[in-house]
């Protein structure tokens, strides 16, 4: 299978939702968006980034109680389909049961913690794995301490020949 990857390092949360924001002209409707990385590393700052990008209704925020929302698009792009698999024990039969009010072949779907869950929604997918900077590339304490190393892995033939320079914006 093609793939594509790239690694950006984002100092601070604002810089993180200016990635989503960046990334977001990149997707189209039908794309599966894994979002995976420890508690509190950026995953719902990156959708939020997503929602404003892509001109959704409604404040993106975790899906954590509710497992998913659905985000109208203002401006007659992609609807924004974000859930949090972390409780999804069943991983996709469970996503099947949530019946979304939306086809998903139209939307844009973001999964926080779907690594391992829901791969099996599509062969074609971005996979972005968010982590904090450790030992030797950590700053020093209180320099930087929200600084994280974004990696997007686009899975398929629909990422191949991606230019992720989109993705590097001052600041990032």
């Amino acid at each position: 299978m093609a793939s594509s990857r790239t690694t950006v390092t984002v100092p601070d949360a604002a810089a993180m939702q200016d990635l989503g924001r960046g990334l977001a002209p990149l997707l189209r409707p039908g794309d599966l968006v894994l979002l995976s990385g420890e508690l509190g590393a950026g995953k719902t700052t990156l959708a939020r980034g997503l929602g404003a990008g892509l001109g959704v209704r409604g404040a993106v925020t975790s899906p954590t109680f509710v497992i998913a929302r659905v985000h109208p698009s203002l401006t007659g792009g992609p609807a924004l389909v974000h859930v949090d698999a972390y409780r999804l024990g069943g991983g996709l039969d469970q996503m099947e049961d949530l019946d979304l009010d939306v086809s998903l072949t139209d939307s844009v779907v973001v999964v926080e913690w779907g690594e391992g869950r829901v791969e099996e929604l599509s062969e074609t997918r971005l996979e972005v794995r968010i982590e904090r900077a450790l030992g030797d590339e950590a700053p020093d304490e209180g320099e930087g301490d929200d600084e994280r190393r974004v990696t997007l892995t686009g899975l398929g033939d629909r990422w191949a020949g991606t230019d992720w320079g989109v993705l590097r914006p001052a600041g990032v």
